[in-house]
């Protein structure tokens, strides 16, 4: 593929992805995997996984994993593409929605579209969770490790999440390797 090719599927597929992206990055999971993975295999499915551990240990917004992946693709260009293709679509539109959400303040159907969303946002981002979840729950052991951690974080005491991931790298590479 050449690189003006390249450049020009990053910018369409992560613009895409913004786009498609209510309620978080989160929710669109499932399709970045498909596109990056199946579709076009820029990566493996252990490196989107590897790559998505990573943003969510990494500081700041976790869906800045895009950038990994378009430097994979296309070095340094591949990453600012794929970064303005998934921010900037979204901004501007969120910028649009606000401005014409806030004209509607106080109206019935402002209310019955937030309440109407709610539901959509917490499907998306429960079906981004599993398409991880399918890539790397992989046996008896990261199940254990999967279900440890599920537990701690419904029953047990607040725990900084970055630490059960750090913990639960520290229990696989113990177990795993």
């Amino acid at each position: 593929m050449s690189q003006s090719n390249a450049d020009l599927s990053l910018l369409g597929v992560f613009s895409l992805l913004s786009l498609l992206a209510i309620g978080g990055g989160t929710a669109v999971l499932p399709e970045m995997k498909s596109l990056t993975v199946d579709a076009h295999q820029w990566i493996t499915d252990g490196q989107f996984r590897d790559i998505y551990a990573l943003g969510q240990v990494a500081p700041g917004p976790n869906m800045l994993m895009v950038i990994v992946i378009g430097y994979h693709v296309a070095g340094t260009p591949g990453a600012l593409i794929a970064f303005t293709g998934f921010f900037l679509p979204a901004s501007t539109l969120a910028l649009g929605a606000s401005r014409l959400w806030n004209h509607f303040e106080g109206s019935p159907w402002r209310l019955a579209l937030q309440n109407a969303l709610a539901p959509i946002v917490v499907g998306l981002m429960a079906a981004g969770m599993i398409a991880i979840a399918r890539t790397a729950i992989t046996g008896t052991e990261t199940t254990l490790l999967a279900v440890a951690v599920f537990a701690l974080v419904y029953f047990g005491p607040k725990i900084n999440p970055a630490l059960l991931i750090l913990a639960g790298g520290a229990v696989g590479y113990l177990t795993l390797s």
